[in-house]
């Protein structure tokens, strides 16, 4: 994510800070200056974000491990003000090992909060009255410390099990009627639960904590995006890429400049190239490439070209290519068979495909 400091990393996996975690600091230091508070209640508060983050970063871990186990690898964690984000390669697709992944991460805050409650006096809270509670919740101390981080986990888990899929809740819920029906049902139904909630959290939002207003964004627009990203897949089931390949290309020698480009993309329709080699096909030339570039017409496109792109043969399911092509961050890939090339594939092409057989 764009904007983050890597801090570390936790079995390969880098745990990253996004920038405008600082605005929440900030928000919390300001909050306790206009409350009146002292300097060392500030810095308290702080403490109690920051370590609220470390939890969240281990409940983001625990779904990242638990993927690890079933062989998907994790990129990052990001952690923003709203919480964490665990960058997943793909979920698994199988019900049983998508509902370990989802519960994984609650399941981390069950056994923090549960630790924490061996060092809590819980029968000396129970004895004492709402005042003396309340006064010991605002006066800064290591007991009252335990009991925020030991509230914020059971919070965090009750909260990351609502139903409103993308959120881990969501995902269990997608997982569980994934035993019973197609994948495509199941995270059409679970999107649009989803969906709903975000416009509870909207509402709740409006007047109770704007962070849920963003929250409520994420949670309709990822499952907006996941759900449509589920039911391309599931259009695709069956297809090869050789029904959707784009043969009508003008490869590019490898030794030409960047207007050999731009003329054929001004007089056709091709945005993207294929390079070639003696033959051989050994890079890329993306279109944003080529308008970076375009007041430099006599560059190489060997200097612009991309050498590091998946291969894609033209047997392979169309499914599972648009996944490579969407974990690549590529659109646009040249089509092999029998190490020759034979075409090229785009997501343009494949949004095509999906909607004539629509």
């Amino acid at each position: 994510m764009k904007g983050s400091l890597v801090i570390g990393k936790v079995a390969g996996i880098k745990i990253q800070i996004h920038w405008s975690f600082s605005l929440l600091v900030l928000w919390v230091l300001l909050s306790n200056v206009k409350a009146g508070g002292e300097i060392t209640a500030g810095l308290f508060n702080v403490g109690l974000v920051l370590v609220l983050f470390i939890c969240v970063t281990l409940h983001e871990l625990g779904h990242a491990l638990m993927a690890k186990h079933y062989k998907i690898t994790t990129r990052s964690i990001t952690l923003l003000p709203i919480g964490g984000v665990a960058a997943l390669e793909k979920m698994p697709e199988k019900p049983a090992e998508e509902l370990a992944v989802a519960i994984a991460g609650p399941a981390v805050n069950v056994v923090i909060a549960s630790l924490l409650w061996i060092f809590l006096p819980a029968e000396t809270y129970m004895e004492q009255s709402a005042e003396e509670l309340e006064r010991m919740f605002n006066e800064p101390s290591w007991t009252a410390f335990l009991l925020y981080i030991w509230v914020a986990n059971i919070v965090l888990v009750l909260f990351n099990l609502i139903p409103a899929f993308p959120m881990d809740g969501g995902r269990v819920l997608r997982a569980l009627l994934g035993f019973r029906m197609t994948r495509a049902k199941a995270t059409d139904i679970a999107a649009k639960l989803g969906q709903a909630v975000s416009f509870l959290f909207l509402i709740l939002g409006l007047f109770i904590n704007p962070f849920l207003v963003v929250i409520a964004i994420f949670v309709y627009f990822g499952a907006f995006a996941e759900n449509q990203m589920v039911q391309q897949g599931a259009q695709l089931d069956g297809h090869w890429v050789k029904e959707a390949l784009l043969t009508v290309i003008h490869p590019i020698p490898v030794d030409a400049t960047l207007k050999t480009a731009i003329d054929i993309m001004l007089h056709g329709t091709e945005k993207d190239f294929v390079i070639i080699d003696a033959g051989q096909v050994c890079g890329i030339l993306l279109h944003s490439d080529i308008i970076r570039h375009a007041s430099q017409p006599d560059k190489s496109v060997s200097e612009l070209m991309r050498s590091d792109f998946p291969v894609v043969n033209a047997k392979d399911g169309l499914a599972e290519t648009l996944n490579v092509m969407r974990q690549s961050g590529l659109k646009f890939l040249p089509v092999l068979e029998d190490h020759k090339l034979r075409g090229a594939i785009s997501t343009e092409n494949i949004s095509e495909f999906i909607l004539v057989r629509a």
